[in-house]
C-alpha cells in the first residue's frame, strides 16, 4: 500500500510537470482585419472578425496578441517584421487575416486597404504574398499556424486589366502546400472557392473559429474538423472550409490542459465544477450532453440544461432566418417570372409566416441566451462564496433560488404537421416540386419525391413525406432536377425565359426559331398536283385556235380567201343567188 501510494504521487507530480512544460511554451499572435478599403466596397465584418479572434486568443492567455485594423500597405508591412521579431523565440506563432485575398498564376496574395490593383501585375508591389507571412512565422518552434478568412468574392478582379492573356486569375484562393513541418494553413472555403460573410455580426468561418480553435487540450486539427462542420451546417453545404499542412502523431492543441493543483482525492462537486466548466469552453450540444449523462442532478446540471436550451434556441433560429430568406427569394421569384396572382399571394403570405417565426425565434433566442447568462453570473457568485470558505458547495447556497429555470429543449425535427411542407419547400428549393408549397403531400407531391430519387440516385418512399428525405434533399447545395419550360420558354440558369425571335423569324412547333418563307417560296414548295388544279379552269376557258377554212370569196373588192373564223353563207339577192362572208 506504501509503494502503491508512492507511484501514485510520482505519476501525480510527473503529469504536473508535463502540463507545465506544455503550459511554458512561448505562444504569440499577429490578428490583422481589413474592412476599410479605400477603392472598392467596405467589408462589414473583418473588423469584427479580427476582435473576436482577438479576444478569443487573449482569453486563452496568449503571451503576445497583436491586433491590427484597416491596414495601408506600408503599415502591413511593418507589422509583419514586428511580429517577425516576436516570433523568433516563440514556440507557437499563429497569424490571423480577415479581408480581401486574391490568386494570381498559382500564388496567393493578401491585400491591403489602399490597394487600387489597376492591373493583375499590380499586386506584387500592393499587395503581400502568403510566402511572405510564412517566413514571417517560420523561426516558431513547434507550431506555425497561419489562418485566412479571405476568400472572399473579390472586386478588384472585375476591373483588373490583364497585363498577359495567359495570367491566371481564379476564383478565391489556390491550393497550397507549405515546405515547412509542423505548419498549417486554414482557409475558410477551400481552394477556388469563396467563402460568405454571413448575416451576422462575425462571418460564419470566424463564429466557427472562435467556438473551437481555444478549446483546451483539444487537438488542432479535430478543432478545424468542428469548425468545418459548423460552417457547412450554418450555410446549407455551400461553403467548406479546408486546412492545408501536416502534423505529427501526438495531439496539438493550440491552447493546452491548464495544470490543476489538487490532491488525487478530489471532491465530486471540485470534479462535477471542472467537466462543467470544460463543457462551457467546448460549449457544444454534445459536450452538454455528456455532462448531463454524467452529472444529471443538482445545481451544474440546471446550469448546463440552461445552456443546451440556449444552444437550441440559436440553432432554431438559424434555421428560421433561412428559412425567411428562401421564403422571400421565392416571392421574388414568382413576382419576376409573372407568375399567377394567387401564386404570388401564396408566396406572399409564405414569406409573412417565415418572417413572423423567424422574429419569434430570434426573441427567444434572446431569452435563452440571457437566462444562461443570469445562470452564470448566479454560478460566479455561488463560485466565489465557495472560494471564500463561506459554502462548501454552491448547491448548499441561496443562489440556486434566483437561478432562471432552464425551458424545454427546442428540437430540430419538424413537427409532423409540418413535415410535408418542409420537404416541398426544399424540393422546390432543388427544382424537383411539381405544383405548389402547402401543408399536403399530393400526389404531385409523390411525383415530385420521385422525381428527387430519379436524379439523386435515391429510393426514398415518395408515398409520404419523411425526415430522412428532407434531410438529404437539404444535403444538396444546387438544383437536381433538370428545369422544364413550357413552349415559348427555355431554361436561362434556374429559370424559365420567354423566348425572343428576331425580325423576320417566328416561333415553330418545336420551341425554335425559323425564317419566314416569301411568297415565291411558298408557291414553288406547293405540289404539281395543286398547280394542275389551279392551271385547270384557264385552260378550259381557252377558245380553240381558229383554223382556215379553203374557200374563198368574191365581191366588188375582188376575190379572197375566207377570213379564219368565217364562213361563206348562200343568200337571194333578188338579182341572183351569191355566197356573201358570214363571221360570228
Amino acid at each position: 500500500m506504501r509503494n502503491l501510494g508512492l507511484v501514485a504521487s510520482v505519476v501525480f507530480a510527473l503529469s504536473l510537470l508535463s502540463q507545465s512544460a506544455l503550459a511554458a511554451d512561448k505562444r504569440v499572435a499577429l490578428v490583422i482585419g481589413n474592412s476599410a478599403y479605400q477603392n472598392v466596397v467596405k467589408l462589414a465584418n473583418p473588423a469584427n472578425d479580427a476582435a473576436a479572434m482577438t479576444e478569443t486568443l487573449k482569453t486563452a492567455n496568449f503571451d503576445i496578441v497583436e491586433a491590427r485594423r484597416d491596414l495601408k500597405a506600408t503599415e502591413m508591412r511593418r507589422a509583419l517584421r514586428d511580429f517577425a521579431d516576436k516570433a523568433r523565440d516563440a514556440d507557437v506563432a499563429l497569424v490571423y487575416f480577415a479581408g480581401h485575398g486574391i490568386e494570381v498564376d498559382g500564388t496567393n496574395y493578401l491585400i491591403p486597404t489602399d490597394a487600387l490593383l489597376e492591373r493583375d501585375t499590380d499586386v506584387y508591389d500592393e499587395a503581400f504574398s502568403l510566402e511572405r507571412i510564412l517566413v514571417t512565422i517560420e523561426p516558431a518552434r513547434k507550431l506555425r499556424l497561419v489562418i485566412l478568412d479571405a476568400c472572399r468574392d473579390n472586386p478588384f478582379v472585375k476591373n483588373m486589366k490583364r497585363t498577359t492573356a495567359s495570367r491566371a486569375i481564379t476564383r478565391g484562393l489556390a491550393k497550397v502546400e507549405p515546405a515547412s513541418p509542423n505548419t498549417l494553413i486554414a482557409y475558410s472555403a477551400k481552394a477556388g472557392s469563396t467563402a460568405l460573410d454571413g448575416d451576422s455580426k462575425n462571418s460564419p468561418f470566424t463564429a466557427a473559429l472562435v467556438r473551437h480553435i481555444a478549446t483546451p487540450g483539444l487537438d488542432l486539427r479535430k478543432a478545424f474538423g468542428f469548425v468545418r462542420d459548423d460552417v457547412m451546417k450554418n450555410t446549407s453545404n455551400r461553403q467548406e472550409p479546408y486546412v492545408y499542412g501536416s502534423l505529427g502523431g501526438d495531439d496539438v492543441p493550440l491552447v493546452p490542459v491548464a495544470a490543476v493543483a489538487t490532491s488525487p482525492a478530489v471532491s465530486v462537486q471540485a470534479e462535477t465544477r471542472r467537466d462543467y466548466e470544460l463543457a462551457l469552453q467546448l460549449a457544444t450540444r454534445d459536450g452538454w450532453s455528456a455532462f448531463l449523462t454524467q452529472h444529471p442532478d443538482g445545481f451544474y446540471a440546471s446550469l448546463a440544461k440552461s445552456q443546451l436550451a440556449k444552444l437550441a434556441a440559436e440553432d432554431a433560429h438559424t434555421a428560421a432566418a433561412e428559412k425567411a430568406r428562401l421564403a422571400v427569394e421565392e416571392k421574388a421569384r414568382l413576382a419576376a417570372e409573372g407568375a399567377r396572382k394567387a401564386e404570388q399571394t401564396k408566396a406572399a403570405a409564405d414569406a409573412k409566416t417565415a418572417e413572423d417565426a423567424r422574429i419569434a425565434a430570434e426573441k427567444l433566442k434572446t431569452a435563452e441566451q440571457e437566462r444562461a447568462a443570469a445562470g452564470e453570473r448566479a454560478r460566479a457568485a455561488a463560485e466565489a462564496r465557495v472560494d471564500a470558505g463561506k459554502l462548501d458547495t454552491p448547491a448548499a447556497g441561496p443562489q440556486l433560488a434566483t437561478l432562471p429555470a432552464p425551458t424545454a429543449d427546442v428540437s430540430r425535427t419538424p413537427a409532423p404537421a409540418d413535415l410535408p411542407r418542409q420537404v416541398q419547400v426544399e424540393l422546390q428549393r432543388v427544382g424537383c416540386l411539381q405544383g405548389s408549397v402547402d401543408n399536403t403531400w399530393t400526389a404531385a407531391s409523390r411525383k415530385s419525391l420521385e422525381r428527387f430519387n430519379r436524379y439523386a440516385s435515391t429510393k426514398f418512399d415518395a408515398k409520404a413525406a419523411s425526415t430522412d428525405a428532407l434531410d438529404a434533399i437539404k444535403t444538396r447545395s444546387s438544383r437536381v432536377c433538370p428545369l422544364v419550360c413550357a413552349h415559348g420558354s427555355e431554361a436561362d440558369g434556374d429559370r424559365c425565359v420567354k423566348i425572343v425571335c428576331r425580325a423576320g423569324t417566328f416561333l415553330n412547333d418545336d420551341n425554335e426559331c425559323e425564317k419566314k418563307r416569301s411568297r415565291t417560296e411558298a408557291k414553288r414548295n406547293v405540289p404539281r398536283r395543286e398547280h394542275d388544279e389551279l392551271d385547270r379552269p384557264q385552260i378550259q376557258a381557252r377558245s380553240p385556235l381558229a383554223q382556215p377554212s379553203g374557200q374563198i370569196v368574191c365581191d366588188n373588192a375582188g376575190c379572197r380567201p375566207v377570213r379564219p373564223g368565217c364562213r361563206l353563207v348562200s343568200r337571194d339577192m333578188r338579182i341572183g343567188l351569191t355566197n356573201v362572208e358570214v363571221c360570228n
